[in-house]
């Protein structure tokens, strides 16, 4: 692992289109040898997009591997390139839909779904406003401790383990009034899932957004991270009016339907090889 922390620390000194080659070729790599992720994301796209040829499928995934290593190359540079740098990478548009709430003394929650440029959006963003986010423990220790290292480093985000549940996150995010970096958008399992339509398929899709929001009584605004080119774009988007609704399972699939029109606009940029759709409602057969 150290060896791989200084292959990033390296990396990170390149500028961003040489690493971009870089992401590439390895990229194109990753494709032809990662065969059991190439197939989940082949499976992903025939689910999401049933009438794709299978050529731009192929296509896609080819290039969501490029993106997916391009990611894990950068992060030697959200690690330790400096904080200018970082910002200087990162177009924020509309943030004052996230900061005209917490002046009127709202609590927010940003969702955020997983688009490749995720992380590099949100070390950008953290030097602006103050976060809550939740982080799950990592087998290697020494991959851990540098992960969590990481995002403490602007010393401006309250990180609170998955396993304490709700009620330090509301209390994390009432302190300062820091919004709440949620990601719902993958199969946590059905305990405390629905299975909601995403893409016409159904997923399970947990509920949190919605609860979570009704007990902290906050904002959902959507905040959405792209890759755009060698540089990166976070889009802030108005709060839901009417969220959450009476209804949790119509909040649930308000939520994927926002993320589908999103993930039409960059299909390349979604993270495709996650198993979507790995839990089934019962008596259906499954896809993987």
């Amino acid at each position: 692992m150290k060896f791989a922390f200084a292959l990033l620390w390296l990396i990170r000194l390149l500028p961003m289109p040489a690493i971009g080659l870089l992401a590439r070729g390895l990229g194109n790599i990753a494709y032809l040898l990662a065969g059991s992720r190439r197939r989940v994301g082949l499976i992903n796209l025939r689910l999401c997009f049933p009438d794709m040829p299978i050529a731009e499928r192929k296509r896609l995934i080819r290039k969501n591997c490029q993106h997916m290593i391009r990611m894990v190359l950068e992060y030697g540079v959200c690690w330790w390139s400096s904080a200018k740098r970082i910002d200087k990478l990162v177009d924020i548009k509309n943030l004052h839909y996230v900061t005209d709430l917490r002046e009127q003394g709202e609590d927010v929650i940003l969702f955020y779904p997983h688009f490749v440029g995720f992380e590099m959006c949100v070390y950008a963003l953290n030097q602006y406003i103050p976060l809550v986010s939740v982080y799950s423990h990592q087998k290697n220790e020494a991959l851990d401790q540098q992960i969590y290292a990481g995002r403490q480093r602007y010393d401006n985000a309250y990180i609170v383990s998955r396993q304490e549940g709700l009620r330090p996150i509301i209390k994390a995010m009432r302190k300062d009034h820091a919004p709440f970096l949620y990601l719902p958008d993958q199969d946590f399992g059905v305990r405390d899932s629905l299975f909601v339509d995403f893409f016409g398929v159904k997923a399970a899709t947990i509920t949190g957004l919605s609860r979570i929001a009704k007990l902290a009584r906050a904002k959902v605004v959507p905040a959405i991270a792209r890759r755009v080119g060698d540089r990166f774009e976070l889009e802030f988007y108005p709060a839901w009016d009417g969220y959450p609704s009476e209804d949790i399972e119509a909040d649930t699939r308000r939520m994927n339907a926002f993320l589908e029109d999103r993930v039409r606009e960059i299909p390349d940029q979604y993270f495709w090889l996650h198993k979507r759709f790995k839990n089934r409602p019962q008596g259906e057969a499954r896809f993987y």
